[in-house]
């Protein structure tokens, strides 16, 4: 289960959207300015801030992170191959 947390406008979540997308990886995404209840738990995951995107990739939470950090994390939750 991959659940992306972030807002339409935001640069790095359209970035992770893409990179997801570029490896064919199924994803839930979450606007967090449409969801209140998913702005109040992205940022008791981010000491109170609202940092977009925010990810949970199985029980990894992953919050802005580079395509390295998030190849990292679906290798580790659910193998080579996604």
């Amino acid at each position: 289960m991959i659940k992306v947390y972030g807002a339409d406008w935001c640069g790095d979540t359209k970035r992770t959207l893409k990179y997801l997308d570029r490896l064919n990886v199924d994803y839930d995404y979450i606007d967090v300015e449409q969801d209140e209840s998913a702005s109040e738990w992205v940022k008791s995951q981010n000491d109170g801030k609202e940092r977009k995107p925010t990810l949970l990739v199985g029980s990894q939470v992953l919050s802005v992170p580079s395509e390295g950090e998030l190849e990292a994390a679906l290798a580790s939750e659910f193998g080579a191959d996604k």
